[in-house]
């Protein structure tokens, strides 16, 4: 699996004009099921997200985990991070783990993070999102399990 991981002082998910998903401070979460994943990548995606230390402590040093900050977490399912561009000008998807197969382990990804005492706000599967976000620092990381 893959996540784009936006450290936030606030996010929001719509759909068709009404609110999905609200969070204050925390992390916004892309994440992308590939070809091959399994709810063993979810898990362990989850839980690297969990113990990541990108907050800042009492000495300004990113030091601290979303567990520790008590902060919230906004997952949007983001099939486009599977993109692959080595050729011509239109990416290609083919990597991307089939629609039912990645609705599955995105929920399931969800659900871990939940099990660890995060508060989660999702997105809508498939849908058309319009995803809003500060990002603050600006932090944003790349991750694969």
């Amino acid at each position: 699996m893959r996540a784009l991981v936006q450290r936030v002082s606030e996010a929001a998910v719509r759909v068709d004009g009404a609110s999905l998903g609200e969070i204050g401070p925390g992390l916004m979460i892309l994440v992308c099921a590939m070809a091959g994943d399994g709810t063993a990548q979810a898990e362990k995606l989850a839980g690297r997200i969990a113990r990541m230390r990108i907050f800042r402590d009492a000495d300004d040093k990113m030091n601290l985990s979303i567990l520790d900050t008590h902060g919230a977490a906004l997952v949007i399912s983001q099939f486009t991070l599977a993109a692959d561009t080595a050729r011509g000008n239109r990416p290609g998807f083919s990597a991307a783990a089939p629609p039912a197969e990645a609705e599955r382990l995105y929920e399931h990804f969800a659900q871990a993070l939940r099990a660890q005492g995060i508060a989660v706000a999702t997105g809508r599967f498939g849908a058309d999102m319009k995803v809003s976000l500060v990002n603050d620092g600006p932090v944003t990381i790349w991750i694969e399990a």
